[in-house]
């Protein structure tokens, strides 16, 4: 027997509230890019300018949008893991908020016509 509307119901909003959990246990979240990079200093006698591998760095940078504008900024090795992961966050966040819509939706479906 196919299950009925309040147990598809019960299970959607099961699926809700799970989707709810996960984006309440982050802490950090953030939009933006985390570049590492390496940089020549310009100087020629350098070890830098001969070889690559002797490049100064690692440098982190985040480049983000504000107010329609591209900004960017350097951070420590520890920012950079913490930036590291509120990126990953807000894109685990933004495809949450979407399966979130998708099962409101079927819930909405679900329900009688009045």
């Amino acid at each position: 027997m196919p299950p009925s509307d309040d147990e598809k119901a019960a299970k959607l909003r099961e699926k809700i509230a799970s989707i709810q959990k996960s984006i309440a246990a982050m802490e950090h979240l953030s939009s933006g890019t985390l570049l590492k990079r390496t940089k020549v200093c310009g100087n020629p006698n350098c070890r830098c300018a001969k070889d690559p591998a002797a490049r100064h760095g690692p440098y982190y940078e985040w480049s983000y949008l504000k107010g329609g504008k591209l900004r960017h900024r350097t951070l420590t090795p520890a920012q950079a893991e913490i930036m590291r992961l509120a990126i990953a966050n807000h894109r685990k966040t933004k495809k949450l908020l979407r399966d979130w819509e998708t099962q409101t939706l079927a819930l909405i479906e679900l329900a009688p016509p009045r």
